[in-house]
């Protein structure tokens, strides 16, 4: 079967795609499936859309794979979601390598238990050549705890205040050196930002496919990124058009 292909203007795709990875478990559930193979089966549709993103010239991606919050799951499920993330820092690499994928990782680090904090790192270092396409997974990631985070090193910092600007904002956060999104993707058909890149997503572009992650296939980007392309973004000016 042949594969949908893209056509949009390349001035018209995004530099920069952000995703919430949303309904694994309501995936799994329809299936009758525990919530686990949910997740097992997202990191699967993980591979595929990294391997569009880079088919399409798409720069940086960015998914949100565990949040802050998150921590109050089951015991269970999270031990399983430690064991997912090992398995895909291990078995995923080789792969992103050869495709020239950089890998940066977001969020707070001391949660992390010390061996996946290790896969993490090794990933981080010997992928940091690669630039066809800057993948950052959101790891123990909330967006709260990031501009706090951002605030705190900018007093310790001893800035004035009436130096502190936007940019000093920005280049103190997780995410400095990374261009702002130019569209964040939420799957699932939910429409909440779920603490994920408030400052930087302040004039992204937001979609809301129905489809679950596991269920979000090229097809599904493919749509996004037309539907993107469609946007008038006037960064709250006046319409060019």
């Amino acid at each position: 079967m042949a594969q949908t292909k893209l056509n949009i203007e390349p001035s018209r795709i995004p530099r920069h795609v952000a995703i919430i990875m949303d309904g694994n478990g309501r995936w799994a559930k329809k299936r009758g499936l525990p919530r686990l193979a949910g997740h097992r089966q997202g990191v699967e549709n993980l591979r595929q859309i990294i391997k569009a993103c880079v088919e399409f010239g798409i720069q940086y991606l960015t998914v949100y794979a565990f949040s802050t919050e998150n921590w109050g799951r089951p015991e269970d499920e999270l031990r399983g979601l430690k064991q997912i993330f090992n398995d895909a820092f291990s078995n995923e690499l080789e792969e992103l390598i050869k495709n020239g994928v950089r890998i940066l990782h977001i969020g707070q680090r001391d949660e992390i238990s010390p061996d996946l904090l290790q896969k993490i790192d090794r990933a981080v270092e010997i992928s940091k050549t690669n630039d066809k396409l800057i993948l950052t997974v959101a790891l123990n990631y909330g967006s709260r705890n990031e501009i706090m985070h951002a605030v705190r090193k900018i007093v310790a910092s001893g800035i004035p205040p009436e130096e502190v600007t936007e940019q000093v904002i920005s280049d103190s956060l997780f995410t400095a050196g990374t261009p702002d999104p130019d569209l964040v993707i939420r799957t699932s058909g939910e429409q909440r930002l779920s603490n994920f890149l408030l400052w930087q997503s302040a004039y992204s572009e937001w979609v809301f496919p129905e489809a679950y992650w596991p269920d979000y296939n090229r097809e599904e980007l493919i749509k996004s990124l037309e539907e993107y392309a469609k946007r008038d973004r006037r960064f709250g000016k006046l319409s060019s058009k």
